[in-house]
């Protein structure tokens, strides 16, 4: 007698069991994302998709898009490489160059950085790090606090500028055939040193960056009033 062809329905308890949902299951699928595709295929949806659940479950453990996007970036910061052995401008400047490794690690990451407060104790360590080594390095407190804010915020511009540059199409030679192209009665000093403006490896410019910083905050001191009332917007470190 010929056996019957017909489908027969597996139960769900013969699945693999899930793995049980968590935060940090959470954030570690929304990195994984941004490797995978960039910041544009990031979406709860597709977190809760990647880990079998509905988009609702994930509210239970992080409250909106913006939030995952804050502790994403926070579990970046972990994998920020510290030298204390080194002397406390040196490792400032190592610290803030692992800073924009870590950024450029994954699609997207830079350009989240850019708009938000990470949250969290790694976050915390990479500016008491900073801190550490400024007033180490002889920096005033007053400019020390304001300067890590500063430092942060050059290397995350610095990293969401070269994330750009490795997108499909040739950003940098299209900016520098319009440099070029300038008219020089209209624009003289961009005409004379548009091949200086675009001069010097990367990784030298960067540098250079740092050092004019870490130099200015040394050298610069804070507005001689300050209204304790008056809030300023959330530093973005």
């Amino acid at each position: 007698m010929r056996q019957s062809s017909l489908h027969v329905p597996v139960s769900r308890r013969d699945r693999p069991a899930k793995a049980p949902l968590s935060r940090a299951a959470i954030v570690e699928t929304g990195l994984d994302l941004l490797v995978a595709g960039g910041l544009a295929n990031l979406s709860l949806r597709r977190i809760a998709t990647a880990l079998d659940t509905g988009s609702a479950s994930l509210y239970v453990y992080v409250e909106n898009l913006s939030h995952l996007q804050a502790l994403m970036l926070d579990a970046a910061y972990g994998e920020i490489a510290y030298r204390p052995d080194l002397p406390p401008g040196e490792r400032v400047g190592a610290a803030l160059r692992s800073l924009r490794d870590v950024l450029l690690r994954r699609r997207g990451l830079a350009q989240i950085a850019a708009g938000t407060m990470p949250e969290g104790e790694k976050s915390l360590r990479l500016n008491e790090f900073l801190l550490d080594g400024l007033l180490e390095a002889g920096v005033p407190a007053e400019r020390a606090a304001w300067g890590i804010d500063l430092l942060v915020l050059q290397v995350t511009a610095k990293a969401a500028e070269l994330t750009a540059w490795r997108e499909p199409g040739d950003v940098i030679a299209r900016c520098e055939r319009a440099y070029a192209g300038a008219p020089a009665e209209t624009y003289p000093r961009l005409s004379q040193l548009h091949d200086l403006i675009f001069a010097g490896p990367g990784a030298s410019r960067f540098d250079w960056a740092l050092q004019v910083l870490i130099r200015g905050i040394a050298d610069t001191p804070l507005p001689s009033r300050l209204d304790s009332s008056e809030h300023t917007a959330a530093p973005q470190q």
